[in-house]
């Protein structure tokens, strides 16, 4: 089957992820944005459109926003709006965004400045959140409120690159407790035991989407993303599977027993490694076809044909950090996590590298 043959089977069968306003559902809304702006097939935008006009009052109240959770989570399927609004011109989305705006300035923080991953995940930054608020926040901030908080922005940045990289490993930790007090975090550190490979996807995705999003004239905090950026890129490629050029799930335990190349965290670092070269933040000689590669190889060795139609095998279901003593961050328990097809968290950022890879072609 062909690549463009099961997204759009996947989208005419598509149900809301969750009841609720979820991230889940932002990613396959971010796939539509991006193959809309790279084939300019209004049926993608359309689909956004069906999404959001059950649950947008005329107010932007969002109907289904949980209210009161502080889930950083609930900010990913709000960058879709600014597109709608650009598109439509319909008030409702524009107040939307700021609904979502009015809710993540309510958002807790550490000391230091950063987003509560959870209000029930007190004082913890998980590398997932970054891509979850991020993009939406500096969209706002470039569009919409002069960029008056763009040093918030790159402070959140910053402290992740403090607290969270391993300088050895030359890869980012999953989670940072503030406190040091959750049973998976070190005493000492506060940091997680090991480097999950879908939150260094969501690690690189923020970053370069904030970088796409951001205005070059603040060149200084500009170029200080891009550096960060290209040293994540060259920590995290030492670690591709040379045969498959894929990542594991365990990125630096290839040699585990049960440890698999893992489909949507290699999704979304073809994704950012394409649209990177894309943009020039990395050379465009040395990365754009190591980019168009990984996505080939995903389409060679996770879609698949079988008797009910495609799927995108592979993908990891779900983890995460706690709470109490679930979860605990072992190579162990990353393995333990259940191994799913076609769901969304892996389909819309495959989704989304589809997208690259057809603007890079043209």
């Amino acid at each position: 089957m062909s690549t463009i043959k099961f997204i759009n089977d996947f989208l005419d069968n598509y149900t809301n992820y969750k009841k609720y306003w979820n991230y889940e559902d932002g990613c396959v809304l971010m796939g539509c944005q991006q193959l809309y702006q790279a084939t300019s097939d209004k049926k993608y935008l359309d689909f956004i459109i069906r999404y959001l006009e059950p649950v947008i009052e005329e107010n932007g109240t969002i109907t289904n926003f949980e209210f009161g959770k502080h889930n950083i989570d609930s900010f990913n399927a709000g960058k879709i709006l600014f597109l709608v609004y650009e598109e439509t011109g319909n008030e409702k989305y524009r107040k939307a965004i700021e609904f979502l705006m009015d809710n993540l300035k309510e958002q807790p923080r550490t000391s230091e400045g950063n987003f509560f991953h959870k209000a029930i995940y007190p004082n913890q930054v998980w590398l997932d959140g970054l891509y979850m608020a991020q993009p939406f926040y500096m969209e706002y901030e470039t569009k919409y409120n002069k960029k008056e908080n763009y040093n918030d922005i790159l402070n959140q940045f910053r402290n992740v690159r403090k607290y969270m990289y391993d300088p050895e490993k030359n890869l980012y930790y999953h989670g940072y407790d503030e406190a040091k007090v959750q049973p998976w975090a070190d005493k000492e550190t506060g940091l997680s035991k090991n480097f999950w490979l879908r939150s260094m996807g969501w690690w690189l995705m923020a970053l370069i989407d904030v970088i796409d999003i951001m205005s070059e004239e603040m060149y200084e905090h500009y170029r200080e993303l891009c550096d960060i950026f290209k040293e994540t890129v060259e920590g995290i490629l030492r670690y591709q599977d040379k045969d498959s050029k894929l990542f594991y799930q365990v990125i630096d335990h290839a040699d585990t027993e049960g440890n698999y190349t893992e489909t949507s965290g290699s999704a979304m670092v073809a994704y950012a490694v394409m649209k990177a070269a894309r943009l020039e933040v990395i050379s465009y000689e040395k990365y754009a076809q190591a980019g168009i590669d990984m996505f080939n190889s995903l389409v060679e060795h996770k879609l698949r044909d079988t008797a009910d139609g495609a799927e995108l095998r592979d993908i990891c279901w779900v983890a995460g950090l706690g709470p109490g003593e679930t979860r605990d961050g072992s190579v162990e328990y990353y393995l333990s996590e259940k191994i799913v097809s076609n769901d969304s968290k892996g389909v819309g950022p495959f989704m989304m590298a589809y997208a690259q890879k057809l603007m890079l072609e043209k």
